[in-house]
């Protein structure tokens, strides 16, 4: 069998974003977001389904899957392959716009129901910790005393992600492994087998029931999208050339600026005139007068 790529913000979207995906992102959503007890999803609604005319020419790196929830809170899920410039604030700009977008101008701020923005990315985020999923809300700064749970940011780093496949345990765990290596596997693990909703997400993936069509728009979209992540790669590995040439560079005039100065110390306590030890080094009178 042949899988697609998870990661592809389109194909992330057939799976969790079809009209045949409820039962598959409620039980994905459920392993991800830390509800209170009994508050599980129950039910929800996708909003704009996964259509294939709709997908065709779109030259965004991504594409996000909005669903409302039973718990009457509204979710925006994303996959993200490259870290583009202002991403972090991009998410948090689609989060308020979400969250304010839902009140009319005649209702009271009353009517206004919660945002979750969960972020998959295939990037690291947060360096200062090994945490795979992070969460974020508003809170004072000392006492951490939550001051509204209306907008919610998760993060899921996959690189931070490195169980084998007979490692993982949890529902969580076989939910990310899914995401993270489906291209890459050619069969359905035994122990993500045993779990309905991930089969399920397995038979979507699997590319001998799609068309022609969706073939080649997702292969299309996946050469896109590798290609942004190839030139981002390049420019950074060209600019690191370029800082260290520079370095090399300016680590050589130093060096030579200090051996002048050096030389002229030593011509300084021979006693030697000032213009001769500037004619020796190429330093100016005054630069000679200031190591004096």
């Amino acid at each position: 069998m042949q899988f697609l790529d998870v990661k592809t913000d389109f194909a992330f979207k057939k799976v969790f974003g079809s009209n045949e995906s409820k039962d598959i992102l409620i039980s994905f959503l459920n392993s991800i977001i830390d509800f209170e007890a009994g508050k599980k999803i129950v039910d929800l609604t996708i909003v704009d389904p996964y259509q294939i005319p709709l997908i065709k020419g779109m030259k965004d790196s991504y594409v996000d899957v909005k669903a409302r929830l039973s718990n009457n809170k509204n979710v925006i899920i994303e996959m993200q392959i490259l870290n583009v410039a202002g991403f972090e604030k991009r998410i948090l700009y689609n989060a308020a716009k979400a969250y304010s977008s839902q009140l009319k101008k005649t209702e009271p701020f009353s009517t206004l129901e919660p945002i979750i923005a969960l972020t998959i990315t295939d990037f690291i985020m947060f360096n200062g910790t090994d945490k795979l999923i992070t969460c974020f809300n508003l809170m004072e700064k000392e006492k951490l005393i939550k001051y509204s749970d209306e907008i919610e940011l998760i993060f899921i780093e996959l690189p931070k992600f490195n169980k084998k496949e007979e490692e993982i345990e949890t529902i969580t765990d076989k939910w990310i492994y899914f995401i993270k290596n489906a291209g890459k596997l050619e069969y359905i693990p035994k122990n993500l087998e045993k779990e309905v909703e991930i089969e399920k997400a397995f038979d979507i993936a699997n590319t001998a029931g799609m068309s022609e069509e969706e073939l080649e728009t997702q292969h299309k979209r996946h050469d896109f999208i590798w290609m942004q992540k190839g030139s981002l790669e390049l420019a950074l590995k060209e600019g690191i050339e370029q800082g260290i040439e520079q370095g090399i560079e300016q680590g050589i005039e130093q060096g030579k600026i200090k051996g002048k100065i050096e030389i002229a110390k030593v011509l300084l306590s021979l006693g030697d005139d000032v213009e001769r030890i500037s004619k020796a080094t190429g330093l100016t009178i005054d630069e000679i007068e200031k190591i004096r």
